[in-house]
């Protein structure tokens, strides 16, 4: 536990990344099997994760991003993406995913299947949105926690236009809304926000002992 403090002491919103470094193919799948591990609720992960390498799309992407430098300059490009309208079929496509991963038959999953559908398909649309992007954010902390681990730089971005996004990679064809962007790759040594002393709250105003 030592070593994750460590890390996360290390990690810091990489500002200017050096575009001469790119993240290892080796690399980045062990970034992408973080996020494939990370938690959900009932294990739904109800988005998918589109990784931008084009360097034509992310140029077509910096102007929707506030022309932030990262979205060009960093490795990798991570564009989590929820999935707008939950329905039945997503639930039926975990189920038989389940069943067949821990051998058992779709049948004897259907009262939890039932569940779900009667929980969370029922929900306005504009609801279920907030919440399928709520799903992001967990998977977006696995990439994190896993590439500090590695020594690689994340920067989280909610500063873009999700519209945009969403026009120019062709997310709502695709029933997908750009929530979270994560930008992938290593430091610029001139990147003057690396030695800055991290800032957060002490110990003692932010967690309540009751």
């Amino acid at each position: 536990m030592s070593d994750f403090i460590t890390h996360q002491n290390w990690r810091y919103a990489t500002k200017k990344f050096d575009a001469s470094k790119k993240v290892s193919d080796q690399d980045i799948e062990t970034l992408k099997e973080a996020i494939r591990l990370s938690t959900s609720s009932y294990g739904l992960q109800p988005y998918k994760v589109i990784i931008v390498e084009n360097p034509e799309l992310r140029s077509q992407l910096q102007p929707a991003s506030w022309g932030q430098s990262q979205i060009v300059d960093a490795s990798h490009l991570f564009v989590f993406a929820n999935i707008t309208d939950i329905q039945d079929v997503h639930i039926d496509e975990l189920i038989e995913n389940m069943a067949l991963v821990r051998g058992l038959k779709v049948i004897d999953l259907k009262g939890f299947a039932d569940f779900m559908k009667s929980k969370i398909v029922p929900l306005p649309i504009a609801q279920k949105e907030i919440w399928t992007a709520k799903q992001t954010y967990l998977a977006l902390g696995n990439l994190l926690n896993a590439a500090a681990e590695l020594k690689i730089d994340v920067t989280p971005m909610e500063g873009f236009e999700p519209e945009k996004y969403n026009e120019i990679l062709g997310l709502d064809k695709l029933g997908l809304n750009a929530s979270l962007v994560a930008t992938v790759g290593y430091r610029h040594d001139e990147d003057a926000t690396q030695h800055y002393v991290k800032v957060r709250k002490p110990e003692n105003e932010l967690f309540i002992k009751l």
